[in-house]
């Protein structure tokens, strides 16, 4: 299982049981996929996608890229090959599928 992010992982201030609606989203999914006993692989992708293309062209940027027809992370690979964009996407699928 590989999780793309941007820079890494944190969530911000984000106080259980209440969450910050502006929690960073790579932390977000990171947190979710703990929280579901997974263990990704985090492989960091640097940029933002609000810069020019020359600026993420990153092999983890191509990466996703490839993966998703757009440089936005997170993105996470299941071991099945599955691809699950979007923080949102990757926590509920976390939620659904547990580790054993």
């Amino acid at each position: 299982m590989k999780l793309y992010v941007c820079w890494g992982t944190w969530r911000g201030a984000t106080v259980r049981p209440f969450r910050r609606t502006d929690a960073h989203p790579c932390g977000v999914a990171y947190s979710a996929l703990k929280e579901g006993g997974h263990d990704p692989k985090v492989i960091r992708c640097f940029g933002w996608r609000e810069l020019p293309a020359p600026f993420n062209y990153t092999s983890g940027r191509r990466r996703v890229k490839e993966l998703t027809g757009d440089v936005t992370v997170p993105v996470l690979v299941t071991d099945e090959g599955q691809v699950i964009a979007g923080s949102g996407v990757i926590a509920a699928w976390a939620g659904d599928h547990a580790a054993a």
